[in-house]
């Protein structure tokens, strides 16, 4: 497993900030997180940060879209702000040889989960376009808060479904999504039967990426809201989603505040390591039940030996 967190500085500064907190993998924002105005990267710095990445000791990269986009939307001026963004976020996102782009489906806002996905299908379907072999595009599960698309793997599975299953759309599981879901990340029995079910409907090939975050909030609450690792009502048990021997080959990225309000620390990562370490321990099943689908994504331990600009399919 990598160890990693969602770091600040942009393309200037994650990987560097990244190799201070410990981490093996990192997630960045690729424009302000507050804003839909994308900025015009240096062509130089974003050619550069593979290698940076490399010095830094960064095996796996991913990049987050905006929270502001919401290609479920009924409203056509956020919709179209949304498509675009998402465009530019996955093209800087290819530049600087990330393993993949996170994004949230978004929210039907009441108009329904058959009417978002009329709207994503074909805004997904451009951007997926874009993406290299190299570097997927990863739907993030949800909370399950409003009209938010993608609380269930049923809802996931059709939204994949649709989109023909693309070769290079995957998965980015969040631990605090699923429990606010109502999948019980701290039980044994309970995450075999989720991964279970998740290699039916979508194949564990397209589990690329996890969020490892514990949740201020009550189990199957569909609210997200994250908390410190250990310092939620997930707590301690965090330990058997981290140590599920079917996710040991994927970046394992801490979304929280860290100590300091300023986001994962060196804290979050000795904790991080603390709890697959005891997960682990108490684990002693193959790393791939017979008949499983899954393998190692094809990008990670490939850094800087990607084909730049080169698209397929």
């Amino acid at each position: 497993m990598l160890f990693g967190g969602h770091v600040s500085g942009g393309v200037k500064a994650a990987p560097e900030r990244a190799k201070e907190i410990g981490a093996d993998a990192l997630q960045l924002f690729v424009q302000s997180p507050r804003a839909w105005r994308f900025p015009n990267h240096d062509p130089a710095v974003l050619a550069g940060f593979p290698e940076r990445a490399r010095e830094a000791g960064i095996d796996a990269v991913l990049v987050h879209a905006i929270y502001l986009c919401n290609v479920a939307s009924p409203d056509d001026v956020v919709y179209e702000k949304s498509v675009n963004t998402l465009r530019s976020t996955v093209d800087a996102a290819c530049a600087i040889e990330a393993d993949g782009v996170v994004f949230h489906p978004g929210s039907h806002l009441g108009a329904g989960f058959d009417v978002g996905l009329e709207r994503i299908v074909p805004a997904v379907e451009q951007v997926l376009e874009r993406c290299f072999d190299t570097t997927w595009l990863l739907i993030e599960n949800s909370a399950g808060t409003g009209g938010t698309i993608g609380r269930s793997l049923d809802e996931l599975a059709r939204l994949i479904d649709r989109l023909n299953r693309h070769p290079r759309l995957g998965v980015c599981l969040d631990s605090c999504h699923l429990w606010a879901s109502g999948y019980d990340v701290t039980d044994a029995g309970a995450l075999d039967a989720l991964l279970d079910e998740f290699d039916s409907l979508i194949g564990l090939d397209r589990l690329r990426a996890l969020h490892v975050n514990d949740s201020q909030t009550a189990f199957g609450s569909n609210r997200d809201r994250h908390a410190n690792l250990c310092e939620g009502l997930i707590g301690e048990k965090l330990s058997v989603f981290l140590g599920n021997s079917r996710l040991q080959d994927l970046p394992a990225v801490v979304e929280t505040e860290g100590q300091h309000g300023k986001g994962a620390d060196a804290e979050e990562m000795r904790k991080l390591r603390k709890l697959w370490t005891a997960g682990t321990k108490r684990s002693r099943a193959p790393a791939r039940r017979p008949g499983s689908s899954a393998r190692r994504p094809a990008a990670r331990g490939t850094r800087g030996s990607r084909s730049r600009g080169r698209r397929s399919g």
